[in-house]
């Protein structure tokens, strides 16, 4: 018996939730063969007993047909996120879901729906339970780039199953909107779906929940705060000066907010050629790094311009799944895992608090009216919204 053996034997085992064996996947290492005996060590990135569980079972199943008779399969898997008593604090509409990741960007166009779609995938490759929420309400492209578009979600009861992809779990407003209808909606509207979308839909005991929000820094990001303690929140953003100014008011948003930053993704930062694997510097490259160290932050990655991508995303085939060894397939999944390493700190540190960001107007009374103001009682005066502008508390009156 010898470990091509082995090997071959453990390409019949799937990783949990997906199509894929351990051996492709890369899970299998330390493999000793002696006659009928064989050690070797699993090393996945699910911390889940029940995935180290079946991996066991099914490894040890199919080695036994293969005609080994002492078999020994070890795990190595991340520690469990330890649970600190105060590292959720303050309002949360959705206590089953462990972490909840923000992906921002100040103004649209910057990737940062394929960003979301590419992180949860490899989040999921990497062995977490994970969800994907597109709360982009007035571009909710998720279901296209996850493949999915075009199907309804079940009902049971009052309330929604998300669809499923990859591993993930996907809710969108694209998928129970009318196909090419525009939204107009007031931002109290806005507020109200973000909640319904976080009460209202089925989601499992997940890892992990990334949020595909709306550009800019508005009612939305604010609503979603004050629902869910964010564990961490990632800026998308491009090379160029206008899109990094943007940058700085979608960081300024997490801090004022006070939600732990993960870090930039600089989007289609280079270009990759197709033919020769060259990168070529056209929109700049590694600009956002000065951003990142102006907010005691990290540059998570580049993203470079692939024709793989725009694919991809156009017919439901992500990069980070279907071309994993690609340059861009890496990067995604190297983001993944420094993405991952942020939340087990924050969560060891207790850092993922929204009691700060609650609001003080009395239930029941509009911000905006004298007696909401009267209400809230500020310690301090505050400056007054200019015409047109918000008035800051989120009410969705402008």
């Amino acid at each position: 018996m010898t470990e091509q053996n082995v090997l071959d034997a453990l390409k019949n085992v799937t990783y949990p939730g997906f199509t894929k064996d351990i051996v492709t996947f890369g899970f299998v290492k330390d493999i000793v063969v002696e006659n009928t005996t064989v050690g070797l060590m699993l090393d996945i990135t699910s911390s889940a007993d029940e995935v180290k569980n079946e991996l066991i079972e099914n490894a040890t199943a199919e080695l036994k047909k293969a005609g080994f008779e002492e078999i020994h399969v070890n795990i190595t898997a991340p520690q469990a996120p330890r649970q600190m008593s105060n590292s959720v604090s303050g309002k949360n509409i959705a206590p089953h879901i462990k972490n909840f990741v923000m992906v921002s960007s100040g103004k649209g166009g910057v990737g940062k729906s394929t960003t979301s779609v590419n992180l949860a995938i490899a989040l999921a490759m990497q062995g977490k339970k994970v969800g994907l929420l597109d709360a982009d309400i007035y571009g909710p492209n998720i279901p296209r780039m996850m493949g999915v578009d075009g199907i309804k979600p079940e009902i049971q009861g009052n309330k929604l199953e998300p669809l499923k992809a990859y591993g993930v779990e996907i809710m969108s407003m694209g998928a129970i909107m009318e196909e090419g209808k525009a939204l107009i909606w007031r931002g109290s509207m806005i507020m109200k779906a973000i909640e319904q979308f976080l009460r209202d839909i089925l989601w499992s005991e997940l890892d992990v929940l990334v949020i595909d929000m709306p550009p800019g820094t508005g009612d939305a990001q604010l609503s979603l705060a004050q629902s869910v303690p964010i564990t961490a929140g990632i800026t998308v953003t491009t090379p160029q000066e206008v899109s990094l100014d943007d940058s700085r008011r979608s960081l300024n948003m997490f801090k004022k907010l006070e939600i732990p930053t993960a870090g930039i993704i600089e989007n289609m930062s280079g270009f990759i050629c197709p033919s020769c694997d060259t990168e070529s510097d056209i929109f700049g490259m590694g600009t956002s790094a000065a951003v990142a160290k102006e907010f005691d932050t990290d540059l998570m990655t580049r993203i470079p311009i692939e024709p793989a991508i725009r694919i991809g995303g156009d017919t439901g085939q992500p990069i980070a799944y279907h071309k994993p060894d690609s340059e861009t397939g890496k990067r995604y999944q190297e983001a993944a895992v420094k993405l991952w390493e942020f939340i087990e700190k924050v969560n060891a540190e207790g850092l993922a608090d929204n009691s700060s960001v609650q609001p003080t107007t009395a239930p029941g009374v509009s911000a905006c009216s004298t007696g909401g103001a009267a209400a809230a009682a500020p310690a301090k005066e505050e400056p007054k919204a200019a015409e047109g502008e918000s008035c800051g508390t989120g009410c969705g009156c402008h």
